[in-house]
């Protein structure tokens, strides 16, 4: 399966997610024939174990800082605004596009899974980043180029079977 970087699309959804958008990037994929939940759920819902490991020494290097590492109190499965895929909160479906994400103190990120009809079945997912602070823009700097092998793997990952 193929994976590749590209464009974000211009959705509607992607444009009105965060205020102002300081770090994007767009993974795509083609041949799933699964909705946006099962979808969501294959990239986002299980993580391997390497990827495991880096989430866990992230945690244990933020956590001194003050930033959000746990479950948050409101979690839930339920596939519905406030609901949770993964450990990312879901804020809008669409029919053709799930936005998840998460907010913390240093900044705010949205991901936008999107089912662009430009081909038949081409799933495009969207990182998108607001900065609230200096320290935001000093994570992403750090965390960016794993950020990008590891979206693209999860992404590569959940399709590689079909």
């Amino acid at each position: 399966m193929k994976v590749k970087e590209e464009k974000a699309p211009k959705t509607k959804a992607i444009e009105t997610a965060l205020k102002q958008v300081d770090f994007k990037d767009t993974f795509s994929t083609t041949n799933h024939k699964d909705n946006l939940k099962t979808v969501a759920h294959l990239i986002f819902g299980t993580f391997p174990k390497w990827v495991s490991v880096l989430m866990n020494l992230r945690n244990a290097l933020v956590k001194p800082f003050g930033l959000k590492v746990d479950m948050p109190k409101d979690y839930n499965v339920d596939y519905k605004v406030g609901g949770y895929n993964g450990f990312f909160k879901i804020y809008n479906i669409l029919d053709d596009e799930l936005i998840i994400g998460a907010d913390d103190k240093h900044l705010k990120f949205r991901v936008s899974i999107y089912n662009s009809t430009e081909i038949q079945f081409n799933i495009k997912v969207t990182t998108l980043v607001e900065y609230n602070n200096t320290f935001g823009k000093i994570y992403m700097a750090i965390v960016a180029p794993f950020h990008r092998v590891v979206v693209k793997s999860m992404v590569k990952r959940a399709f590689k079977s079909i």
